[in-house]
Parts: structure tokens; C-alpha cells; sequence
């Protein structure tokens, strides 16, 4: 296996809206509709649709949900060994709410994904071997995520933290252990304690975690692009101009992207041009592993963007 993600497994459920309701308010939604997700999950398809080996460690419930995951993700071609089915719990959980404009926002309930522990920090380990790249993320326990990176690092491979859920005063050693950290404008204001807005906080985002121990960061800023930071460079990629539709998992699609650039032996500005494009096309449809793109599709946009 080239590639390992380790994190969560959600179903999603959908309402579209014309607009996001405020505090309290009740909003009537235009369509409903119900699709596999969870970050870790989202990126284990977004790296096999892009025709790379990959293999997911996490959790699901032993519910009708968990099996409807399982098959998805099999279907998919993500190598479901590192999954372990939890019978004593409900699956992860996340509903989302879309407006007009491709906006979301997003509850969960984690179920299995709280419960990620010792055993699949084992499973973990197993596929190390055989991994360039890790790929993780924040919808599991803290300690796990921990415990994760410390063998990656032993392993020599290549670790990438994509710190969502947002979460502030995480530990030194986690930005230690990590080789890049993809956070977006929201994460970032989180990590950093400070409003990171567009180029320039995201410039001054980039030096506070290089000063945490982080070698290199990207910085996604949505429609104004990304900003990429390692010990010898920075630079700014601008986005790809695309019609949104929903912007559901385009953060996973582009880390999924950038996750198998690195794997290819891309630069990091390469990487970073194929994350682009991903996260771009990843927008123009609805759901999150639905809108993820295939290998011909990112061929393409990749070739008329950057080649």
C-alpha cells in the first residue's frame, strides 16, 4: 500500500437550504439526501479514485449504517482491513446543512469514532510497511491521533495532519511529529490564536506553527487560493475559478490529491497544484464522496490549469 488514513467514518445527512438558518431559527430545506462520509473516509476515496493504493484504519458502529459505510468504501477500492466494526455502538454521524451558495454547516455525532483506540493504532502499525504517506485527521481521540503519529515517524513515512475538527492547544509533539499540517482559514485561526483571513495571516499563521515544530504548512483559504510555508520557501497558489455547488468535502479532495502527489514523489508546489485542482472540481458537486473526482477528470483540469 502506498498510502494509509487514519480517522473517521461518518454517514452524512443532507438538507439543502435556500439560506443557513441563524441561532434558533427553523429553516425548510429544498431536498434531502443521505451519503457515506467522514473525513478520513472522504480522503481514502479522494486517494483511490485518483487511482492510488490506499488503506483506511478507523471505527464503525455494528449498524445498519456501519455496513452501508463498509460496502462504499469497498466499492470504492479503499482497503477496509484497518476498519474494525464496534457492535457496543452507533456509527459516526454528521448533519449537514447546505444553502443556495454551497455553504454548509455541520453537527456530528462521533459514536464509534470517540471509541478509536489502542487496537487500531495496531492495525495502524501493520500497514506501515508498506506506506510512503499518512494521511490524519482530528475526528478521533486526541491520544489516538497521537499515538498514530509517533509510529509514522518511527516508520519514516511521510505524515500529513489535517487538523479538523478545529482544535486549539494541541500538543508540541503532535506538530513534531508531523511533516505538514493543511489546516484551513478556520483551523488555522484556531492553531494560531489569531483571525487568519487571507495571504498575509496566512503568511504570519505559517511562521507561528513552523515555530511550534511543524516543517511545512499549507494554508487552504477557499476561494482566495492556498498558501503553501516550508523551512526553504513560501508561495501562493491562487484557486481555480469553478461554479459552486456544494463545498462538502473539497478539504478532503484536496488533501486526498495532495496525500498522492507526495506519495508520486511530487514537490511540495506540485502537491499543492494537485490539491488545487481536486478541491476545485470536488465543489462543483453535491455530497462529499460523491463530488470527489476520478483520475480522468482530474487528468483534465489538471493539464488545462497548471501543465
Amino acid at each position: 500500500m502506498t498510502i494509509v488514513v487514519f480517522g473517521s467514518i461518518n454517514l452524512d445527512l443532507v438538507v439543502e437550504v435556500s439560506r443557513l438558518p441563524s441561532k434558533g431559527e427553523t429553516v425548510i430545506g429544498n431536498r434531502f439526501f443521505s451519503a457515506a462520509g467522514g473525513k478520513a473516509a472522504n480522503q481514502a476515496v479522494a486517494i483511490a479514485k485518483l487511482g492510488t493504493p490506499v488503506s483506511l484504519v478507523g471505527q464503525v458502529g455494528g449498524d445498519r449504517f456501519g455496513q452501508t459505510l463498509l460496502e462504499n468504501l469497498s466499492n470504492a477500492g479503499v482497503n477496509i482491513e484497518g476498519v474494525t466494526v464496534n457492535p457496543h455502538t452507533h456509527s459516526g454521524v454528521a448533519s449537514i446543512v447546505v444553502d443556495e451558495k454551497g455553504d454548509n454547516t455541520i453537527a456530528c455525532a462521533a459514536g464509534a469514532n470517540n471509541l478509536v483506540r489502542e487496537e487500531e493504532v495496531k492495525k495502524f502499525r501493520g500497514l506501515l510497511s508498506q506506506s510512503k504517506v499518512v494521511l490524519m485527521e482530528l475526528g478521533i481521540p486526541l491520544a489516538t491521533v497521537l499515538a498514530a503519529a509517533r509510529e509514522a515517524r518511527a516508520n519514516n513515512c511521510f505524515t500529513i495532519l489535517d487538523p479538523a475538527p478545529a482544535m486549539s492547544n494541541l500538543p508540541d509533539e503532535l506538530y513534531r511529529a508531523i511533516d505538514l499540517i493543511t489546516p484551513n482559514e478556520i483551523e488555522a485561526s484556531q492553531l494560531v490564536g489569531f483571525t487568519v483571513d487571507g495571504v498575509t495571516t496566512a503568511r504570519q499563521a505559517a511562521f507561528c506553527l513552523h515555530q511550534m515544530g511543524v516543517k511545512n504548512v499549507i494554508v487552504t483559504l477557499g476561494s482566495q487560493g492556498a498558501f503553501c510555508s516550508s523551512a526553504t520557501d513560501s508561495f501562493w497558489v491562487e484557486p481555480i475559478s469553478v461554479s459552486v455547488v456544494d463545498t462538502v468535502a473539497a478539504g478532503d479532495a484536496f488533501n486526498g490529491a495532495l496525500a498522492v502527489a507526495i506519495a508520486s514523489g511530487k514537490s511540495l508546489a506540485e502537491a499543492v497544484r494537485w490539491g488545487t485542482v481536486a478541491g476545485a472540481l470536488a465543489v462543483t458537486k453535491n455530497g462529499a464522496q460523491t463530488s470527489l473526482p476520478n483520475l480522468d477528470r482530474f487528468k483534465q483540469l489538471l493539464a488545462q490549469t497548471f501543465l
